[in-house]
């Protein structure tokens, strides 16, 4: 599929490959401890803290898969006007990502998951969080931000990372979708069940297989090539968009693109934790994509990718040397 000049091209390629990114950004916080007994005052475990971690998730975390691959990644959303902002904010910065466009707002509270871990497992999790869509101002600040960037920055690919937070309303969708096609730059789409039908005339559309029954409202009684094929076909009567790249659990992954589709088979992998492999996923489609314009590869290395992280605990972006050895053993032809 590739030679080793195109695959040393490809992985030098993405340090100037400029991505943006929109939607919903969110802390994840771990507080691990120690469990030995159950509270007097109620039949709950006593959790001992013993270390607290900050992760960013949601759209941060496909912000982060990018960074780790190299290219030039901008963060669009709006967060609170609190603690749990800044904090997102200095992680993202930490690691290269441009936050220059986040809106702050005073309104809205920093979505934070705070997890609490005892014994190795999950025991509670905490969500504060603001779910309704953002308001006519917050929208406005949003909108300007990207369309400055867009003028001045020339993206490769704008994503569109949908959490059901309330930062991707339908007329933030339409807004944005229509601006980009009007300048010849492609978008990715990773959708939620809210806004499933909203993403009209999008360039790439990449849900998950349960995502897209919920969405279309429809049976797959089984995956192989026909029965995809329709699903194609019933997303693209509701979208009119060019490429469906649907994931399928174990299954793998399908792709369609005018009259060529595929079924990739996964690979074989120790599975540990499947949590943020959508937004690794995703970040690896549209940055292969945006590069080289073949659906394929890209289709081929997200689905590596996404296996990679599966490998690990907890949420953690893409490791490009793993990711570059794992591509050059399985795609890169041996003849080179």
């Amino acid at each position: 599929m590739l030679d080793l000049n195109q695959f040393n091209q490809l992985f030098e390629g993405f340090a100037t490959t400029k991505i943006g990114v929109v939607g919903d950004i969110m802390l994840d916080t771990y507080w691990w401890g120690g469990v030995d007994r159950i509270s007097p005052e109620a039949p709950v475990p006593i959790v001992s803290l013993q270390r607290k971690e900050t992760r960013v998730g949601g759209a941060a975390n496909v912000a982060l898969n990018l960074r780790a691959l190299g290219a030039p990644t901008t963060l669009f959303a709006v967060v609170g006007k609190d603690t749990e902002g800044d904090d997102l904010n200095a992680l993202l910065k930490a690691e290269g990502i441009d936050t220059q466009y986040i809106h702050s707002s005073a309104s809205r509270v920093t979505t934070n998951k705070v997890r609490i871990m005892g014994r190795n497992q999950q025991m509670m999790r905490l969500d504060h969080e603001n779910t309704h869509d953002i308001n006519q101002e917050e929208s406005k600040a949003l909108l300007d931000n990207f369309y400055a960037y867009v003028e001045k920055e020339q993206p490769a690919l704008i994503i569109l990372e949908d959490y059901n937070k309330g930062v991707l309303t339908p007329a933030i969708i339409e807004s944005i979708i229509t601006y980009c096609n009007q300048k010849g730059i492609p978008t990715a789409v990773d959708p939620k069940q809210k806004n499933f039908l909203a993403y009209k005339n999008c360039t790439l559309f990449k849900p998950n297989l349960k995502e897209v029954k919920e969405g279309l409202k429809i049976e797959v009684p089984t995956i192989d090539l026909a029965h995809m094929q329709k699903v194609h076909q019933a997303l693209h009567a509701a979208l009119d968009h060019s490429i469906s790249f649907i994931t399928l659990s174990e299954h793998g992954v399908y792709y369609a693109q005018e009259n060529k589709q595929q079924l990739i088979p996964t690979h074989i992998r120790n599975i540990a934790d499947v949590s943020g492999a959508g937004d690794t996923v995703i970040a690896v489609a549209s940055l292969v994509y945006a590069y080289s314009k073949d659906m394929v590869l890209a289709a081929e290395m997200a689905n590596i990718a996404g296996g990679l992280v599966c490998e690990l605990v907890g949420t953690a972006p893409i490791d490009k040397q793993a990711l570059a050895k794992e591509v050059k053993q399985l795609l890169v032809t041996s003849h080179s």
